[in-house]
This record gives structure tokens, sequence and C-alpha cells, in this order.
């Protein structure tokens, strides 16, 4: 970009923006709207209600829900059924999008189209067609949309990853990643009150209602990929981040047998992706493993030929390389407590955002290079195949 070019842009830029701080003024609370109430969307009411943000509208199709969220908000907000008829109110600034994965997509859309900007639960899409078309609407549209990432926010994150950059790690040609803990069994409590069962369908295979793929949509291919996919929609992120990498060459899913009573899913997997920057990652899963305190449970290893970085969820370490039996971090920093304030810290960025029309700590096209890891390691994981990238067609190959 020319100097010209960057004079326009940046001139661009600051009308946009001052002319939506004409419409929401510094001081003025924000009107979120949220998509979703059920317990992850009541604790994003809850957050954004902290920060200072007004949750001006409610909607979910399953009346539960719904009067749960009407008492997170607790601001009077209005309650909706049907997320279209939230998008048409011309008092709402933006919307949280906290629904099960395959109403992602099309919902940040026509948010988007209505001229919401979007805080969107991850992972972005549940295909990689749908990712592309959100990164298109977005661009299309000038509106602000934030992935729940948060590990972009957080100061732990921030400190960890500039050590990844500053070449003190030397070559890394592989970064190892786990999540362990324990699921026991399936949610089987009793939906109560009227559930819009078509609308949750939405363009998932039509079936008759069933509550337990209503209370456990995450183990179920036609919603989601699982914990395999809600665990790694973080960590694969994180790496990309870290690594500075975008689409993989090639990923490939083992999975074991599903030892969850009723579901589709395997808790138990582990994913190896190939990067054109030369670095193999691998991610495990695994919930039948003992239960952790959520300091421990998680961990990334970024093994250079220098030194190996260690992040945690709320921990870092810098090991150099050492012919000690017992090595010793020449770097660390544990700071229990850390994660939860992150997801603040992100709603935070993405408030500031919407008021200056800066890009967010994680935009719709980061979410997407995640996004098409995670649509290939599920392809793989249920074709037994290790399938290929191809980025001039933009589609996953066997």
């Amino acid at each position: 970009m020319n100097r010209r070019q960057f004079a326009v842009t940046t001139a661009a830029a600051a009308q946009t923006a001052l002319a939506y701080q004409r419409t929401i003024g510094a001081n003025d609370r924000i009107r979120v709207g949220v998509i979703g109430a059920g317990g992850r969307g009541r604790y994003l009411t809850g957050e954004f209600k902290e920060i200072g943000a007004e949750m001006a509208a409610v909607c979910d199709v399953a009346e539960a829900n719904l009067e749960a969220g009407l008492k997170a908000a607790s601001t009077g907000a209005k309650p909706f059924d049907n997320y279209k008829r939230l998008l048409e109110d011309k008092s709402i600034d933006a919307v949280i999008v906290s629904t099960p994965d395959h109403w992602h997509a099309q919902m940040t859309i026509d948010a988007v189209e209505a001229g919401k900007d979007v805080y969107v639960e991850k992972p972005l899409a549940h295909t990689i067609a749908e990712g592309y078309r959100m990164i298109e609407a977005t661009r299309r549209t000038k509106r602000i949309v934030q992935v729940g990432t948060q590990r972009r926010s957080s100061a732990l994150f921030q400190e960890s990853r500039a050590i990844a950059q500053s070449g003190e790690l030397g070559n890394v040609r592989l970064v190892n990643s786990w999540w362990y803990n324990h699921q026991a069994s399936m949610n089987t409590s009793p939906v109560t009150g009227k559930v819009d069962w078509q609308q949750w369908l939405g363009t998932s295979p039509k079936r008759e209602f069933d509550p337990i793929r209503f209370r456990n949509w995450y183990y179920f291919w036609d919603y989601s990929g699982g914990l395999m996919i809600g665990q790694a929609a973080h960590v694969i992120d994180a790496i990309h981040w870290f690594m500075n990498s975008d689409a993989p060459l090639a990923v490939t899913t083992s999975g074991g047998a599903v030892n969850i009573d009723g579901v589709e899913i395997p808790e138990t997997t582990c994913m190896s992706i190939e990067y054109p920057q030369n670095y193999l990652a691998v991610f495990t899963v695994g919930y039948k493993a003992m239960r952790y305190n959520m300091f421990n449970d998680q961990c990334k290893q970024f093994h250079g030929d220098k030194a190996r970085l260690d992040v945690g969820r709320e921990w870092y370490a810098l090991y150099p390389q050492s012919n000690a039996i017992e090595m010793k971090p020449s770097r660390e920093k544990k700071a229990p407590g850390s994660f939860n304030p992150a997801t603040r810290d992100h709603i935070r960025n993405f408030l500031d955002c919407i008021r200056t029309r800066n890009e967010p700590n994680a935009p719709v096209e980061a979410g997407q290079s995640t996004n098409i890891v995670l649509c290939m390691a599920i392809e793989s994981l249920r074709t037994g195949r290790r399938i290929k990238w191809n980025p001039v067609s933009r589609r996953a190959e066997a």
C-alpha cells in the first residue's frame, strides 16, 4: 500500500468511526441482545452487564431458557422467540450469538446484514463454506465481529505469545497440546416449557423432538463436533496466533470408542495438523481422564531447538535447552484465577471496537483459519482419511 492509499484508507476509517461516535456517544451504553440464552448465553449476559453494556433483548426458542435469560438480563429486556424479530429492532446496537454451532453462521450473517455488530461464540461455523460466507458479509457490511476465543485478550497469553515471537525458542517444528478432564454422562434432565423444535433444527436434518439431542447437541454431528471441536477451537486458535499460521496443509484425526452412552462423537480424540510453515501440531482431548482443576487441565508446548515454551490456561514457563536432569524455567508466570477475567477483557475489546470501528482481537478471518482445521478434523475422524487443504479451490480434499 502506498502513502496515498494509506491516507485514503485511514481517512475513510476515521470518518466511519466518527459516524458511529455520533450514533453511540463516548459515554452512551451500548444496547445488546443475546441470541441463545442457555448457560453460556446467560454467562455472557452477566459479563456484558458487568462491563456496562445494556442487555436490552433476549431471544431463545426454548421457553425455559428465554425466561432464565430475561432474569439474567434484569434490565427490562425485550423477549423474542425468533431471532429475526430481534434483529428488526433498530435500537439494538449489537448481538451475542451463543447458540449451538450449526446456527452461528446464518445468525451472524443476518445480524451484520441488519446493521448489528456481533460477538459470536466459537467455533466460528459448522462448515468451511459457512465461514467464508461470514467473512464476505462482515467485510461488505463493515460490521465488527468478534469471535469468542478470549485467549487473544488475555494478558497472560499476550505475554507468552511475545516470548514465542521473540526468537528465543529457535525453530519450532512441533507443537504438542492437550486438554484432559472427565465427562461422566449425558445431561438427562427433563425439558420443561415449550420448545420451537423446528426453528432449533434450522437447516439440519429434520426429526421428531429429541430431548437428548436438545440437551446434548454438543455430541451430535448434525450440530457440532463434540469436545474435540469445542476445545480445539480455543487451542488451535492460540497455536495459530503464536505461530502466525493460517490454513493447514493437511489434518489427520483418530478417535477412540464412544464412552459416553447415547452420543455419537467420541470424547477421546487426537488430531495431527501439518502446516506450510514447516511444523506439526498435535492436539489430544481426553474427557475420560481424571478430573483436573482448570489450572492444570490443558497445555500447549512449543518445542524449539533452543527452548521450549509451555502455556497452560493460567500459567506459562520457558525452558531453555539444558542437560540437567531437572529442568528449570528461565521465566515463568502463574496466575490462578486469571482465565475468567479474560472473557471480560475480550468483551471489553469488542465494545471498544464498536465505538472506534477498529479491528477486534479475534476477527472473522482468524476464526475461519481455525474453522478450516476443525472441519477437516471432523471429516478425517468420520472417514478415517488424511484430509488435505486446497487453497486454490478453498476446499478440503481426501
